[in-house]
């Protein structure tokens, strides 16, 4: 069984915004198999269904952002899931718009969310894809809490699909293979 979880914030005010591309993704991810997120549990909206044949559980953390890891600990404790069925997508400051980049492990790199899934999971051996948000020119809590502009809008919506396509690339054919195919992925203006 697998959980692919996106990181985001609940509410309407933080509806498209740059911290909120993980849940954005969830969205399409879900259109895409039929998945219907419809049950509320484990301090999050969830939903299970397939994806290539696969038992998957697909997660929108509803704790905030700083607090991800409680409702992925929760999950994970109940399902008995293994860390290395466990994808989270989320945005990443440190990546232009349109790129995207798969890991296996590793630091949180600031990101709260991530910090709070490591903590709650007590190792950073999970795989993750993040989604490139562009690095802030000013503040950082209004970058990451702004929404896209119509330009950056189209290259975060190719980037979500592509990063679809690598979750199941990751559940088919494996994280390497993914990380080979999807790594070099660069959104076209």
């Amino acid at each position: 069984m697998y959980l692919i979880v996106g990181l985001g914030n609940p509410g309407k005010e933080y509806e498209n915004t740059r911290h909120n591309v993980g849940f954005n993704f969830i969205d399409v991810l879900a259109e895409r198999y039929n998945i219907s997120l419809n049950r509320t549990k484990f301090k999050g909206i969830y939903g299970e269904g397939f994806i290539d044949g696969k038992k998957t559980i697909l997660l929108k953390p509803t704790t905030y952002m700083n607090l991800s890891g409680e409702s992925v600990r929760e999950i994970v404790n109940f399902y008995k899931i293994e860390n290395q069925d466990i994808v989270v997508i989320y945005d990443d400051i440190s990546l232009d718009i349109g790129r995207m980049r798969i890991r296996a492990k590793g630091s949180a790199g600031g990101h709260n969310g991530i910090k709070s899934i490591i903590a709650n999971l007590g190792t950073d051996i999970f795989p993750r894809i993040k989604i490139g948000v562009g690095c802030p020119r000013g503040d950082l809590v209004s970058h990451v809490l702004g929404k896209f502009s119509k330009e950056d809008k189209e290259l975060i919506d190719e980037t979500i699909k592509a990063s679809v396509e690598a979750t199941a690339c990751i559940m088919k054919e494996g994280l390497n293979e993914s990380m080979n195919k999807f790594n070099g992925f660069i959104a076209e203006r």
